[in-house]
């Protein structure tokens, strides 16, 4: 994977340290954000992003000592402060009962009316919609699972039983071509979409990439153990219908069992998974850990409150008619393009001085 082009002065910043030789210099004062909540601030959402990938699997064209070096954890830190505090400002935090989490859960998925995306990919939706969709969701999907799985080395007992009974199941229980990520990619080849992985960052806007960061902040730092199951309770509890209705949505717009597997395996195996994910995991998380019973709501509330915002950028960019993705980037603005048009530059200084 390559790096993505920039889109403001922190991932300016961030993608032209990363193109050097890794050092300890720390990272200044990161500038000030756009006017805009947090999930819509394209410059910070995609630093964010690439300083997460880099615990991933990082970029052909970086030393993977970036990873922790000062620049990155400096940046990465500053910023992940304003996400924080927008979230907060989004969901508060509630108190809740540790032996009242899964029933707190289910009340508030139940009272979730986020936009009807589902609906509208199920019924109304032309396949130039229904692929720009999959080409947004590719951010998460191509890596299924593997922000929830940083929680099973922190977790222990019955907890962490219930978290590798779901993640078994998304990583196809052992046999690659099952593994969701891998379902996920003959979804896109059928939909004549390039499965490799990040190809669509540079395509995706800011709330798409806030959706995958969500994850990804919560499941980076042990302080949000807590944030990091409820979320995953969230996504579980939530799943299987609009995936029957993706599916079926495919099957309208004539496509084969090869496009609608990966919605298909969904419907059923996470039926199965709201359960052990609401109770067995985080019921008994907040049982164990009850001055952090209230972290598995506000994760649980952050995700369904992303998930709304990335519903509501689709339809509203849909309803006028416009497309739900970036334009691509002009040609020659990507990192490697500019690294090499210095190189050449170099060079060719470099030769001129020799003769």
């Amino acid at each position: 994977m390559r790096l993505p082009s920039p889109r403001g002065p922190s991932s300016s910043a961030v993608v032209t340290r990363l193109l050097t030789e890794p050092d300890d210099a720390a990272a200044g004062a990161a500038p000030t954000g756009a006017d805009v909540p947090v999930w819509h601030d394209e410059d910070l959402q995609l630093t964010l992003w690439i300083c997460y990938e880099l615990s991933y699997r990082g970029f052909d064209e970086v030393d993977a000592d970036w990873e922790h070096a000062p620049f990155v954890t400096g940046l990465r830190r500053q910023l992940e402060r304003r996400w924080v505090a927008g979230l907060r400002e989004l969901v508060p935090q509630a108190a809740v009962r540790p032996d009242a989490v899964a029933q707190a859960l289910a009340d508030l998925v139940r009272a979730d009316d986020g936009p009807p995306v589902a609906k509208f990919l199920q019924r109304r939706a032309s396949e130039e919609q229904f692929r720009e969709f999959v080409a947004q969701r590719s951010v998460y999907h191509l890596k299924e699972a593997d922000p929830h799985s940083w929680a099973i080395p922190r977790l222990s007992g019955a907890a962490k039983a219930a978290l590798v009974e779901i993640q078994a199941d998304e990583y196809g229980q052992g046999r690659p071509a099952r593994m969701h990520s891998e379902l996920f990619r003959a979804t896109m080849r059928s939909l004549a979409l390039d499965d490799g992985y990040g190809r669509y960052v540079d395509r995706v806007p800011a709330v798409t990439l806030a959706v995958s960061n969500l994850m990804s902040l919560f499941g980076f730092h042990r302080r949000w153990l807590g944030a990091l199951v409820g979320h995953l309770a969230a996504f579980e509890m939530t799943s299987s219908l609009p995936n029957r209705r993706y599916g079926n949505g495919l099957r309208r717009l004539g496509r084969d069992t090869a496009a609608t597997r990966f919605y298909d395996e969904h419907v059923e195996a996470d039926a199965v998974h709201e359960q052990i994910a609401a109770h067995d995991l985080c019921g008994t998380f907040a049982r164990e850990h009850p001055s952090a019973a209230g972290d598995v709501l506000f994760g649980a509330a952050c995700a369904l409150a992303m998930e709304a915002e990335f519903g509501r950028m689709l339809l509203t960019r849909w309803d006028e008619g416009r497309s739900s993705l970036r334009p691509a980037p002009a040609p020659g603005s990507a990192p490697a393009a500019r690294r090499a048009e210095a190189a050449h530059l170099v060079g060719a200084v470099a030769e001129r001085l020799d003769r």
